[in-house]
């Protein structure tokens, strides 16, 4: 595989990770749906992911690299289907919004079974990962442009988690920001 293709196929799944960040976050804020202690996790399983896929565009691909993105997907489809099993259960009900009928933590563990394989995929073609053509990446615009806007979306994911489980333990069904609220009823108490 010639080092382009190895570099796109890099940024498009760090663009895959981070696409469904923003929807999981595009729904907690418009549709004001905040996400439960293991959404969370497949959140931070995701941006695990991203780090693998990011690392490989700073400096190279390596089989290291993949390792952390197979390993994170690994523990994000254990979550994901910890809560499929939890809600599978005839009259349990699922949990928040659905996708085109489907709930987002079966669409999780669907995309972290297809990232572990995209992956093994990228593995497969060794050509990719030849010694020479580690740290060849500086001035590719794209993969940069792909590498900004993942951090930006992890930040803003970690502010939001932050806010929404203020320093202990996040609750099981949130219905509000409890850090932000904290921080509100602290600020009408000044003088």
């Amino acid at each position: 595989m010639a080092l382009l293709h190895a570099r796109t196929l890099n940024a498009l799944g760090l663009l895959g990770c981070s696409a469904i960040l923003l929807v999981a976050f595009g729904y907690q804020f418009l549709l004001g749906e905040l996400p439960c202690p293991l959404c969370l996790l497949q959140r931070a399983a995701f941006a695990a992911s991203g780090v693998g896929f990011a690392l490989n565009i700073r400096f190279g691909s390596r089989p290291s690299h993949y390792g952390v993105t197979i390993l994170s997907a690994v523990a994000g489809a254990v979550v994901a289907g910890r809560q499929v099993a939890l809600h599978v259960v005839p009259g349990t009900g699922g949990y928040g919004s659905t996708l085109m009928g489907v709930h987002f933590y079966t669409l999780a563990l669907i995309a972290f079974v297809a990232l572990i394989g995209a992956v093994g995929v990228l593995l497969l073609v060794g050509e990719a990962l030849r010694p020479e053509t580690r740290g060849q990446h500086d001035g590719w615009l794209f993969g940069k442009a792909c590498l900004l806007l993942f951090l930006g979306i992890v930040l803003a994911n970690a502010v939001s988690t932050a806010a929404e489980c203020g320093g202990g333990l996040c609750p099981d069904d949130p219905t509000h920001y409890e850090a932000l609220d904290a921080w509100l009823k602290d600020e009408r108490r000044l003088p």
